[in-house]
């Protein structure tokens, strides 16, 4: 097992507390509900990659609100990634996906209404966000 990747990703909310989540394509976990976000690049501080990866994704500009949780995910085949999630609102912008190789389906869900199923860093950010 090599030395664990840096990602990001940011729980996405709107004025009802709905969740803006989008199929993934590509592993890891290809087929779930997840967040926006990615990899953090050698020297770029995580809440930049975070503001840059959802710009790529899906074209808006975010307002991040804070540190939500962290996520230690380790694969099968020893894969491992420890990702920072910020709790987040758009600041301007329409979402649209921008990545179609990599997404597929995003949407704004409701916290007791989630598309199935989710990935380890949804799972647990809805954890987070419900105390």
């Amino acid at each position: 097992m090599g030395p664990p990747r840096l990602g990001c990703g940011a729980a996405i909310l709107d004025g009802a507390g709905r969740m803006l989540l989008a199929r993934r394509l590509s592993e890891p976990e290809a087929g779930c509900y997840g967040l926006l976000g990615g990899k953090i690049e050698p020297g770029e501080a995580a809440r930049d990659a975070i503001l840059r990866e959802i710009a790529e994704e899906i074209g808006v500009r975010l307002e991040l609100q804070g540190f939500l949780c962290a996520v230690d995910l380790i694969l099968p085949g020893g894969i491992h990634w420890v990702s920072v999630v910020e709790r987040a609102r758009i600041a301007s912008g329409t979402p649209e996906i921008r990545e179609p190789d990599k997404l597929a389906d995003l949407g704004w869900f409701a916290r007791d209404a989630l598309p199935q199923p989710l990935t380890q860093a949804a799972i647990a950010a809805v954890k987070a966000l419900d105390g």
